[in-house]
């Protein structure tokens, strides 16, 4: 963190007369961080930092004579009076937290719940896993559980099928021994869409990446951004940047169709599609009768996809018309991006159904 960051955050606190007090982790529990290091050698080239790990030394790193702590992840925005959490009595738990399935329900039900190796193999129970992006946790409890904790790292290095890293540990150690907080205290954005309910309550949402956007006709894109303007970070150059964000996206964009041309040269289309998406596509692509588009209907599909590129290698460009598709499963198979296959979804606009995806933009602001 920057001193002009650190600066920032001091200010924001001193509007409310507040107080902000930074600590150097890696300085003082280097010779822990070195066994976050050893124990879980999988974090040297996962999507995650070592960071994750630093919310396990909270115990250690806070002064002892304070016994509890409210932590939140850096992608929430708090829409109600935090003190209605920290006055809630943990007792003898370690900690309290927000239920998985009911905080990110949306996630949950299609992705994760299927994905997470500690619930498929039974180490936790569906029905207790918490999301720990959110945590009310009592110190004096965790201050005594020093040992525990680093045997949940010992567990999380020798389990590498887990997906998350610190929060598969809390859920292994705590998840039948913690107070199960309402949900508006963690509630996801994505989940509140999907649901229908965007209608801004007094809660506390989780803005996971790239949930929000810049269409301020949407209330959690308005929530968001009313929260940003009243901090230092939104300044003058803030517009600068925006505008340097469009710019680089209209140059990405005319290259992409230069490119386009150039791989088309000599070959010809085919497309893979999910079958509900195809008599659109034949519409918007205009796809003659013998341009091949093979049906993305299951798993299998993805291996009758690479036995049609084998067979055509080098003759045809593939559409890939796939959300969250495996792109690198073809490039693990010897094709080229913007060459053997290309991300349809760019080409299509928001009448096709695609929304503008503004992240980035706002990444840059």
């Amino acid at each position: 963190m920057t001193s002009d960051n650190r600066d920032k955050f001091s200010y924001v606190a001193g509007q409310f007369n507040q107080l902000v007090k930074f600590y150097n982790v890696e300085a003082l529990h280097a010779d822990k961080i070195n066994e976050f290091w050893r124990l879980i050698p999988a974090i040297k080239t996962a999507w995650s930092t070592i960071g994750t790990f630093f919310k396990l030394l909270i115990p250690e790193v806070i002064p002892a004579d304070v016994d509890k702590v409210i932590y939140l992840d850096s992608d929430m925005l708090v829409n109600l009076d935090i003190q209605e959490l920290w006055k809630i009595n943990l007792d003898d738990k370690p900690l309290a937290a927000v239920l998985e399935m009911e905080a990110n329900a949306f996630n949950y039900k299609t992705h994760d719940a299927a994905q997470k190796y500690l619930l498929t193999a039974g180490f936790v129970k569906y029905e207790e896993y918490f999301n720990a992006g959110l945590l009310l946790m009592n110190l004096k409890y965790l201050r005594q559980a020093e040992e525990l904790i680093m045997s949940g790292v010992k567990w999380r290095g020798e389990h590498p099928q887990c997906n998350c890293f610190d929060q598969d540990i809390w859920n292994y150690l705590f998840s039948k021994n913690y107070f199960r907080l309402p949900e508006k205290f963690d509630r996801f954005i994505c989940n509140e869409r999907s649901q229908g309910r965007i209608e801004i309550q007094n809660a506390i949402y989780h803005c996971t990446n790239p949930t929000l956007g810049l269409n301020v006709n949407e209330p959690f894109n308005r929530l968001w951004l009313k929260y940003f303007m009243k901090t230092p970070w939104f300044d003058e150059e803030t517009i600068g940047r925006l505008y340097a964000g469009v710019q680089k996206m209209h140059i990405e964009l005319k290259q992409s169709l230069v490119n386009l041309s150039a791989m088309m040269s000599g070959k010809t289309r085919a497309f893979f599609t999910p079958p509900r998406d195809v008599d659109g596509l034949k519409k918007f692509f205009l796809i003659r009768d013998d341009e091949e588009i093979i049906l993305a209907e299951n798993q299998a599909s993805l291996q009758k996809l690479l036995d049609a590129m084998n067979a055509s290698r080098g003759k045809k460009v593939f559409f890939i018309m796939l959300p969250a598709f495996p792109f690198q499963a073809l490039i693990q198979a010897g094709f080229v991006p913007n060459s053997d296959f290309v991300n349809g979804l760019e080409f299509l606009s928001e009448a096709q159904g695609l929304p503008l995806n503004s992240y980035p933009l706002i990444k840059a602001m």
